[in-house]
């Protein structure tokens, strides 16, 4: 019987106890059953705890994120003007991490107990966190991207740099991912398995009925290239270049920018590498390419269920990076904290409102700034 590893696209770390490797003794006639009490134990009391801390962070910081960018929006003559590509693709990502961070705590409900919300919310929320995961992603390669464009090609790209453009791009994304996430429309079940000591419960998984194998497989390299190589190579090819671009700034901006760029593919290789190595192993075990027993089988079990976790942490990071790391953002921010607290001239504010009534206010992503730095994002 074909192993399941923990992945959320799977919800379970294996379809039942009746795995089989075969014994280190050629001469013996049965094989011996890989026991996964341990894992399952592992499981239970990891995922929920993990799961609701990223589903808490993710959702504070992202609706910080929409609150401030619609504060600011709506601050700049009335609330006229159109979001810059750089507010487009941020505003995107927010809410895809958004929407992502919600699909947490139903999972986290069916690994503490079993899926207990129907068949129609398996499906919805299967088809949310595929959509949201690679939507987050390909939005950050979009972020990275337009910051290319605007810096290191500022005079010859204006032409394509505009919302127009941003919301194509965005449009095509999100289209894109609705195609992958019909795969948990289709396949995705409530189905009732034996756990430990025969007991039964009910999860949300695929399931599928012909060359489950293959379609396995099949996904977990979309999930790798789409997922993961393509969004990497994007961002560090763009990356490299604009710190290319930046080399003639004085030594204070070129440090700035290179710690930020730093950061940006750290994070981002941190969070996601450990998992797709994983997903890339577990292929090979399926294709026969690598062989292992039950410790083998053990040990990519309980990586593939940590490393998800960690790459679904990003979702929460995203507001941090490309939110909060911008001056710009930090001080709307503080505003608007202000605003609500009542308080005069708290953290300094007063001066800095009264030089910015001397010097006009730009878009998130103003003209005169992008062209040395990462607007936004700095």
């Amino acid at each position: 019987m074909d192993k399941v590893t923990p992945t959320t696209e799977d919800y379970w770390i294996f379809e039942d106890y009746d795995n089989f490797t075969s014994p280190p003794d050629a001469s013996r006639s049965r094989a011996v059953p890989c026991l996964q009490e341990d894992i399952y134990s592992f499981a239970q009391s990891y995922s929920p705890a993990i799961y609701c801390l990223v589903f808490l962070l993710a959702f504070l910081g992202n609706i910080l994120v929409l609150c401030v960018i619609r504060r600011y929006r709506n601050s700049q003559s009335g609330g006229s003007c159109a979001f810059s590509l750089t507010d487009t693709f941020l505003l995107h990502l927010a809410i895809s991490d958004l929407l992502l961070a919600f699909t947490l705590p139903l999972f986290a409900v069916q690994w503490a107990h079993q899926w207990v919300f129907g068949e129609a919310a398996c499906k919805i929320s299967g088809a949310l966190f595929t959509l949201n995961r690679y939507s987050g992603i390909l939005f950050l390669a979009c972020i990275s991207f337009d910051r290319y464009l605007a810096i290191v090609h500022a005079v010859s790209s204006g032409w394509k740099r505009n919302t127009f453009h941003a919301q194509v791009a965005c449009a095509l994304i999100w289209v894109c991912c609705l195609g992958l996430s019909a795969v948990d429309i289709t396949f995705k079940q409530v189905d009732e398995v034996n756990t430990v000591g025969e007991h039964k419960v009910l999860l949300c998984r695929l399931l599928f009925l012909e060359n489950s194998t293959q379609w396995q497989v099949g996904l977990q390299m979309v999930s790798v290239i789409l997922g993961f190589g393509i969004p990497l190579l994007i961002m560090l090819y763009c990356y490299i270049r604009i710190f290319r671009s930046l080399c003639n700034a004085t030594r204070h901006q070129k440090r700035k920018s290179l710690r930020l760029i730093v950061s940006l593919v750290s994070v981002f290789v941190i969070c996601w590498a450990p998992y797709n190595c994983f997903q890339l192993i577990d292929s090979l075990h399926r294709l026969n390419l690598v062989n292992g027993g039950c410790q083998f089988g053990r040990v990519v079990d309980i990586g593939t269920l940590i490393t998800e976790s960690l790459g679904l942490s990003h979702c929460a990071l995203n507001p941090l990076l490309y939110g909060f790391v911008g001056v710009k953002f930090r001080k709307e921010l503080a505003r608007m904290c202000k605003g609500m607290l009542g308080q005069r001239g708290w953290l300094g504010m007063k001066g800095w409102r009264e030089g910015r009534k001397r010097k006009p206010t730009g878009s998130f992503s103003s003209a005169e700034s992008e062209n040395t730095s990462f607007s936004v994002m700095v």
